[in-house]
């Protein structure tokens, strides 16, 4: 699938015009992955925004007795790695590739270009990351409920 389908395709990018679009799929570089490659480890700095194109990615933690717990397990379109590039904070978990996976980068320095060319569209990808990280809250608290 070609970088600008897959970017489309994206929530993140939903508001967005076929000029941001496009620019944005030239920012983006492609990554594939083999099985239980790590893409990043928990305790690495965030820096990069990655969007699923094709496969799945495990996204772990490890628990108060040192083993890896999933917590996700991500698929096409999803994405991940957006808290580094919000608070420019160390990675919480480590994501590898469950199986062979394809993958969109954009990192901190593509979005600061992308802001600088499009102040309104980095606007709306920014309100949908936040929509995104609510989501997800919602979700853990609600799993952490049921938990008890």
């Amino acid at each position: 699938m070609e970088k600008l389908a897959v970017i489309a395709a994206s929530p993140l990018f939903e508001m967005l015009s076929p000029v941001e679009l496009d620019r944005l799929a030239e920012l983006a570089r492609t990554r594939h992955c083999v099985p239980g490659e790590v893409i990043f480890h928990e305790g690495d700095l965030g820096d990069s925004l990655f969007l699923v194109v094709e496969g799945q990615v495990e996204v772990a933690r490890n628990g108060t007795d040192g083993l890896p717990r999933t917590l996700a397990v991500l698929s096409p379109p999803e994405f991940f790695g957006e808290m580094g590039l919000i608070d420019k904070d160390y990675r919480s978990a480590t994501v590898r590739a469950r199986a062979q996976a394809h993958l969109l980068q954009l990192t901190a320095g593509d979005l600061r270009a992308f802001r600088n060319e499009y102040a309104d569209g980095f606007t709306f990808v920014v309100v949908n990351i936040a929509r995104s990280l609510a989501a997800r809250l919602r979700e853990a608290n609600a799993r952490l409920s049921s938990n008890h």
